[in-house]
């Protein structure tokens, strides 16, 4: 007999593009399976649900070992710029909403979304500065509290 998850608790510590969309698609892939889904957001993560700097984020193109170019080329005025235009065109053509849209439509489905409290207070935010849809703000704590349930699995984006 096979078991299968109940709950998928996800962590997203990065504000990359990549990192960002990761953790969204996977959520959302766990609710299409009828599966709960929460996302913590954590540090440079919180940046993924921050009303102002979601619309500013970024393919990484130094050190980023999957772009396949030397660090050097990575480094050139642009090419980051160019990495982001050229990801987010590629997503349009999948029909693969912008942040805030997909954001819109995990909570919509049932995604609860977490801003994590030290990282919040660290960075000197407040609630007002990230999305409506945020289910609250949470200690690391709390959100270990959020396993409920058997079945329940963390991954850390």
């Amino acid at each position: 007999m096979a078991i299968y998850a109940k709950k998928m608790l996800f962590i997203l510590s990065k504000s990359t593009l990549d990192s960002v969309y990761a953790a969204f698609i996977m959520a959302n892939g766990a609710r299409m399976e009828g599966i709960e889904a929460e996302i913590f957001f954590t540090f440079f993560g919180l940046e993924a649900i921050h009303k102002e700097k979601m619309k500013k984020l970024r393919i990484p193109t130094v050190g980023n070992p999957g772009m396949h170019m030397p660090t050097l080329l990575g480094a050139l005025p642009g090419m980051e710029a160019f990495a982001t235009k050229m990801m987010m065109k590629k997503m349009e053509e999948l029909d693969i909403p912008p942040v805030d849209e997909f954001l819109e439509i995990l909570a919509a489905s049932g995604v609860k979304l977490w801003a994590c409290k030290l990282a919040v207070e660290m960075f000197g935010y407040k609630r007002e500065d990230f999305i409506d849809d945020l289910e609250g703000i949470l200690t690391v704590g709390d959100f270990y509290h959020r396993i409920d349930k058997e079945h329940t699995h963390i991954i850390f984006i």
